[in-house]
């Protein structure tokens, strides 16, 4: 697949990059190899693979929900840079 240095300058204004000339040329190069190695996987012959959105079984791997020891104020309160009575002290984010 072609793809012209415009339309790598288009890509690059569009993820909000600043490129020189000469990443440009560089980007142009890079992109069009990874745009070849898609175009070859169009010769591939997938008439007889089924379209499937997971190649494999998912399951959940999820942990019981048993109520368990709460971990002390104290030590939760031990790393926090500010704490105010028994809380944790951060600057407002509201005005």
């Amino acid at each position: 697949m072609s793809l012209s240095i415009d339309e790598v300058k288009h890509i690059a204004r569009l993820a909000r990059v600043n490129l020189s000339d000469a990443e440009v040329t560089w980007m142009h190069d890079q992109l069009a190899s990874i745009l070849d190695h898609f175009e070859m996987l169009s010769e591939i012959d997938t008439d007889e693979v089924p379209p499937t959105a997971q190649s494999f079984e998912l399951t959940n791997v999820d942990r019981p929900d048993i109520a368990g020891a709460s971990i002390a104020r104290d030590s939760a309160l031990a790393g926090a840079p500010r704490q105010e009575d028994g809380y944790y002290r951060v600057r407002a984010v509201l005005d």
